[in-house]
């Protein structure tokens, strides 16, 4: 083997190296930077799947993205509280405080949110199939493109009233009540 085959072998296994330390490095460096957490996102970096949450106190937390699915949190309060994204599948907020909450693109099939307050809320974008809102308080929440069992809405609409503060949209016409 003549001496440029060998320096040409040894440049091309150099240059292979070279490219391989810049694809580990880049990573390495994309790990780091996607690991990273802005400081105020701290409550929600919990996941409370099948935990109990009874008579708790989350108001004005910022849970976005939270997983509260198959949860017992009857009775706690969440007023104010950033819920946007969660996934709360078959959780029961019983006679829970969500005024003013934020509940904004959230995963609640199967929710039993009987006796619920809503006062205000914002339940919008949402997927709430086979969810229960007996006796709930309803006032001025809006719900807008929330997929609702047409049942849930009927029964809904007979105590739907209010208009949401931050959207001005009325709750009945959130909800399609004729």
């Amino acid at each position: 083997m003549t001496l440029e085959k060998r320096m040409g072998q040894h440049l091309q296994i150099r240059l292979r190296q070279l490219v391989n330390l810049c694809l580990v490095a880049g990573l390495l460096a994309f790990g780091f930077i996607s690991n990273v957490q802005p400081a105020l996102a701290q409550d929600n970096m919990v996941d409370y799947t099948l935990t109990d949450l009874s008579y708790r106190d989350f108001s004005s937390k910022n849970l976005e993205g939270t997983s509260f699915a198959g949860a017992e949190v009857r009775k706690a309060n969440f007023q104010g509280a950033n819920l946007k994204g969660t996934i709360l599948t078959k959780a029961s907020f019983l006679e829970t405080d969500l005024t003013a909450a934020d509940l904004s693109g959230t995963f609640a099939d199967r929710v039993v949110f009987d006796g619920a307050n809503f006062t205000n809320a914002l339940f919008v974008d949402a997927i709430a199939t086979s969810s229960t809102f007996n006796q709930a308080i309803i006032q001025g929440a809006d719900f807008s493109n929330t997929i609702l069992d047409r049942y849930q809405i009927a029964q809904m609409c007979d105590y739907a009233d209010g208009i949401n503060p931050v959207t001005g949209i009325s709750t009945r016409d959130s909800l399609g009540c004729r």
